[in-house]
């Protein structure tokens, strides 16, 4: 995986251009307290809801917004080709959680 691109990181605020392999799955997480939007740069980005089981596919240019606490992970819907997108997350402090 390569890694991600910081376009700003505070306390409170970050901003990150995340690559995703052909395929490449992020872990199931939340956070606690920040809120998740994601922007489809390139490629095909699913994120997949665990409660409920709700998957949204974002096309370039499109963003799907995920609030704290909900169970998620990002996938690369393409087994051909990298992708990447926007991670804005805020505000408060960052954290990666993987169990609830």
């Amino acid at each position: 995986m390569k890694q991600p691109e910081v376009i700003i990181q505070t306390d409170d605020v970050k901003v990150r251009v995340m690559p995703l392999s052909p395929g490449e799955i992020t872990p199931m997480h939340y956070h606690s307290v920040v809120t998740d939007n994601i922007f489809c740069l390139s490629g095909l980005i699913s994120i997949r809801l665990k409660d409920g089981g709700k998957e949204v596919v974002l096309r370039p240019g499109e963003r799907f917004e995920i609030k704290p606490g909900v169970l998620h992970e990002v996938i690369n819907s393409d087994k051909n080709q990298a992708a990447e997108y926007l991670l804005v997350q805020g505000v408060g402090p960052y954290d990666f959680l993987t169990d609830k």
